[in-house]
């Protein structure tokens, strides 16, 4: 058994700043992650699929550091550099399969999106540097919460069957709302109006698929083109530019086939679609890419629940408490789409952490 003042359900972004600042205020902390690896819906990549020290954004990739100080302000005190999205160039638009491809030029964007210089894991690795390894349990799923008179007991389920139990004073679950009502038994449980509330809180990233089509050099620049492309047609409805800092080419797609009709479609026949795509907008070499990377964030499930596959949904910032009744003085809620600001975004995950954090520590 396993004790501590805090114990972290969740190891993406915001379980792990909000261990970070319980951490410096002298506060134990153990976090507990279902994955083999920390990051949660933040992946970077290689040409491979393997994580990478300098590579490819499979979800959380922009960020806006004018209208987001938060996540503006860590990047600075984590000492990260970052770079501009590449938007130089006409944009395409394809609005009907019997139609040519229209080309506008390109307006200048005055809040510039913004990626970080070897991709958003970085982020991620900064903050897990300094985690005690005693501290941290990956492959290992929370199955169950109790309250006991002054503590809540954790049960979790390592990736090779056995059971941890770990008792805390209190718990921050830094993970999605509708993802802990699916996959966490309380004890007792929840009041009906909280349990309502998470299930009906749609998953940033959930229901989305995103594409990458790797490519010797950025072709398209060549031809002043933007590489941004919005489409009628499909199967990708947003194409942007991913080249790296370093110079990797790539373009990247959001697909707009829903995730339940992506279920209905092979990977080899998805991909192929999109690769068409990306020659009909951008020519014969973008029709022969050297690599593709899909991740279907539907097929997660550690990030996406039935719900999410049959509809998504707008997160919203939410005025009520998400937690009321027994569990109230117990259990904090710290993922992104619990943030009263930039709900589901890489800020939100920061703001959600800071007032967990200021909840623990009254």
């Amino acid at each position: 058994m396993i004790t501590c003042d805090v114990a972290i359900v969740g190891g993406g972004l915001s379980g792990l700043y909000a261990a970070r600042l319980l951490r410096k205020a002298s506060i134990d902390v153990v976090l507990i992650e279902a994955r083999a690896h920390l990051g949660g819906r933040i992946r970077t990549v290689d040409d491979k699929g393997q994580p990478a020290e300098d590579g490819f954004d499979l979800g959380a990739s922009w960020y806006w550091p004018h209208i987001q100080p938060a996540i503006g302000e860590l990047i600075a005190e984590l000492g990260l550099s970052s770079f501009t999205q590449n938007t130089d160039g006409d944009v395409l638009f394809e609005r009907m399969s019997r139609e040519p491809v229209h080309r506008f030029s390109g307006m200048r964007q005055e809040q510039a999106s913004r990626r970080l210089v070897g991709g958003t894991a970085r982020l991620i690795n900064a903050l897990t540097c300094d985690m005690p390894a005693d501290r941290l349990l990956l492959n290992h799923r929370v199955t169950e919460m109790a309250l006991t008179d002054t503590e809540v007991c954790l049960a979790c389920q390592s990736s090779d069957g056995l059971v941890e139990t770990i008792m805390a004073r209190h718990v921050i679950a830094a993970l999605p709302p509708r993802l802990l009502e699916a996959t966490v038994t309380f004890t007792p449980a929840l009041e009906k109006t909280d349990a309502v509330h998470w299930r009906e809180t749609p998953t940033w990233m959930a229901p989305h698929a995103k594409f990458f089509a790797l490519y010797e050099r950025p072709f398209w620049r060549d031809d002043r083109l933007s590489g941004t492309a919005q489409s009628m047609v499909g199967p990708m409805v947003e194409i942007h530019d991913a080249t790296t800092s370093s110079g990797k080419a790539a373009l990247m797609g959001f697909i707009g086939v829903p995730a339940a009709q992506r279920r209905l479609i092979d990977e080899e026949t998805l991909v192929k679609a999109c690769v068409g795509q990306l020659g009909r907008l951008f020519g014969p070499l973008a029709a022969k890419p050297q690599v593709t990377l899909l991740k279907d964030w539907a097929t997660d499930p550690l990030t996406a629940t039935e719900a999410d596959v049959a509809s998504g949904g707008h997160i919203t910032a939410a005025n009520e408490p998400w937690v009321t009744g027994a569990w109230q003085k117990r259990l904090t809620l710290a993922g992104s789409e619990t943030s009263s600001q930039e709900p589901g975004y890489i800020a939100g995950a920061i703001i959600a952490a800071r007032r967990a954090v200021e909840d623990v520590c009254g």
